[in-house]
């Protein structure tokens, strides 16, 4: 065999352990979630965002850098300008002495559908929001989740107020 031919094997045999080295490393930080547990763990994730969503560590672990939101007003965010409002608000919270200016409302998730494929899984639900005044809205919540680094986050949201005709 002549010295460029050894290169050529050389190079394809180097290139055919690199590539399986590459392909075993992958599937062993891709494992799949079973369908059960996803569902458990992007219903809990949902459940405590809506009991922490005052928080911007909440915030930051839930949505996804590349997050695409689309609030119930047709207003579309990302992460970043999430973040900046949660901060400012979080802020303004702290300059009038720990109270926020807006009334405190809680958040509940009823019919909550979880469907799992693979990496990715889609999840609606109602949202209930109560309000310090003692009233309810309902918003039908949609989001588009994916699995990265061992951790669900949305990458996509929408959401749209329920009329109080239809309830």
């Amino acid at each position: 065999m002549n010295l460029s031919k050894t290169r050529v094997l050389a190079c394809a045999l180097s290139l055919a352990v690199s590539l399986s080295v590459t392909a075993h490393l992958l599937g062993q930080e891709a494992k799949p979630v079973p369908p059960e547990e996803a569902k458990a763990q992007i219903t809990a994730l949902l459940n405590e965002f809506l009991t922490r969503n005052s928080e911007p560590a909440e915030h930051e672990r839930f949505w996804a850098d590349d997050l695409v939101y689309t609030g119930s007003s047709g207003r579309v965010r990302t992460k970043p300008e999430i973040m900046k409002e949660i901060h400012e608000s979080e802020a303004s919270a702290k300059a009038a002495g720990g109270r926020s200016a807006e009334p405190d409302t809680t958040f509940g998730a009823e019919d909550i559908l979880v469907r799992p494929y693979g990496e990715i899984a889609a999840l609606t639900f109602r949202l209930v929001a109560h309000t310090s005044g003692g009233r309810t809205e309902y918003y039908r919540n949609s989001g588009m989740f994916i699995r990265r680094d061992g951790r669900w986050q949305a990458v996509t949201w929408q959401a749209t107020k329920v009329p109080a005709e239809t309830r």
